[in-house]
């Protein structure tokens, strides 16, 4: 392995990133180096894993599987220390050499993506929990060794930063998924609600489905919330902040729905640049240290 070729490899990583993930690009940019190039090898997996069945095109439900499997072959060679023939997947290999990432959510997201191949309904949410679960929570097991978080206390709010913030992409993506034949929503939630799959493809904002929608942000702020602890258990060279940011960027995305009025019809609710950059003044002064209230008085 030439080292030119490894640095294109994470370069490209970092280029997907960037192209598909602005917020997390936004994000990881106040990590050091190494760190960040290995946040960037994870994203680039997660991406093209994700893409494999997006992006299918033509190829049959077989052929996807297939893909899928051949990745997860590949995975399990690099995670066994190996290294690929193919320059893509050098910087994962790198990263995954260096980092004890676990195995099981990188070969979990696999299975997760792979549901999307058949029809995209759920009964209730803990089906829904268990996607957000395979495809996102294990992000956050994949990226926690390496932004520093080793204590066992990491697992489960990492998990639930994770299906947070899938939560949100199903809410903000209402519309791009029922172009794409999906209906992420439970279906109990729609029917107490009052809300169908013919009324969601008259694309219309009831008030039906703004009551739904208020149900569905107040449980994804919950999820944010639970999650909170997980921050502190990050070093303070740029990793800690990262994830606050990641986490406040995300939560963002219900503020911008809100402001929608709940029209994800409409348009697409994002965070703008300069709400970003609100989020990272608030982020770095959360992180500031703070002088004690009261002084020490010292006995004469």
């Amino acid at each position: 392995m030439s080292g030119t070729a490894l640095e294109r490899s994470y370069a490209r990583a970092e280029q997907a990133t960037a192209v598909w993930a602005r917020s997390f690009y936004f994000a990881s940019r106040f990590l050091p180096l190494e760190k960040r190039r290995g946040v960037f090898a994870l994203y680039d997996y997660c991406r093209h894993a994700d893409n494999i069945v997006d992006a299918r095109g033509e190829r049959s439900g077989a052929q996807v599987r297939s893909d899928l499997h051949a990745l997860g072959a590949a995975v399990r060679s690099m995670h066994a220390g190996a290294w690929p023939e193919s320059e893509r997947w050098l910087a994962l290999a790198d990263t995954l050499h260096r980092y004890e990432v676990p195995l099981a959510p990188l070969l979990e997201l696999l299975e997760g993506v792979a549901l999307d191949l058949n029809e995209v309904s759920y009964p209730d949410f803990a089906s829904l929990h268990r996607y957000c679960r395979l495809v996102a929570g294990g992000v956050g097991l994949m990226l926690g060794p390496v932004l520093g978080a080793t204590s066992y206390r990491f697992r489960e709010p990492g998990i639930g930063l994770g299906v947070a913030m899938q939560l949100t992409n199903v809410l903000r993506d209402v519309a791009e998924d029922l172009d794409a034949g999906r209906l992420y929503l439970p279906a109990d939630e729609l029917a107490r609600f009052g809300v169908d799959r013919a009324a969601l493809q008259r694309r219309q904002a009831t008030p039906e489905f703004i009551s739904l929608m208020r149900f569905q942000i107040q449980r994804a702020r919950a999820l944010f919330d639970a999650a909170d602890p997980v921050v502190r258990l990050f070093p303070q060279d740029g990793s800690r902040l990262t994830v606050r940011l990641l986490q406040r960027t995300y939560a963002g995305i219900l503020d911008g729905i809100e402001r929608l009025g709940y029209d994800v019809f409409r348009a697409r609710a994002y965070v703008s640049r300069p709400r970003k950059l609100i989020i990272l003044g608030r982020a770095v002064w959360s992180e500031l240290p703070r002088p004690a209230i009261f002084p020490s008085i010292r006995s004469a």
